[in-house]
């Protein structure tokens, strides 16, 4: 990404309620501005996940306001890299696209506790993603 315009990724998942949603939010948190965030699902939740919610409370991150988003076409081709999380052949391919997937548990029907280790692996590979992008990540409050 050496333009000046700033990179746009989407993440995405089935539900658009917990994995793809932490992603999101933690990329928005340590990229600020430098970089354009989106997430959603092929088949999207009612709600985000509350262990989720409450997992990235812990890290001073709020997500009770956000709301699970339908993938769309017009998403994914708007998207300088599209991250997907387990949303399998529902993923639109379009070329000239960067295309990443994932593997990580699903946080669905999980407690807390479960869900702490999926945050901290989605956090090391959002630092991992930024440092690709050539965005220093912004000073953690905490």
């Amino acid at each position: 990404m050496t333009n000046s315009r700033k990179p746009s990724v989407l993440f995405v998942c089935v539900h658009n309620a917990g994995r793809s949603q932490m992603a999101a939010a933690f990329l928005t948190h340590l990229g600020g501005d430098r970089v354009e965030v989106r997430s959603a699902g092929s088949a999207p939740a009612d709600t985000v996940n509350p262990a989720v919610v409450e997992a990235m409370a812990e890290k001073g991150i709020d997500l009770s306001a956000q709301v699970p988003k339908v993938l769309t076409t017009e998403a994914v081709q708007a998207a300088d890299a599209v991250i997907t999380m387990g949303c399998g052949d529902a993923c639109p391919v379009f070329p000239g696209k960067k295309y990443l997937d994932w593997q990580l548990d699903d946080p669905a029907g999980r407690g807390v506790d479960a869900v702490r280790p999926i945050r901290e692996e989605i956090e090391r590979r959002v630092r991992a993603l930024l440092d690709d992008l050539g965005i220093q990540p912004r000073p953690q409050a905490r």
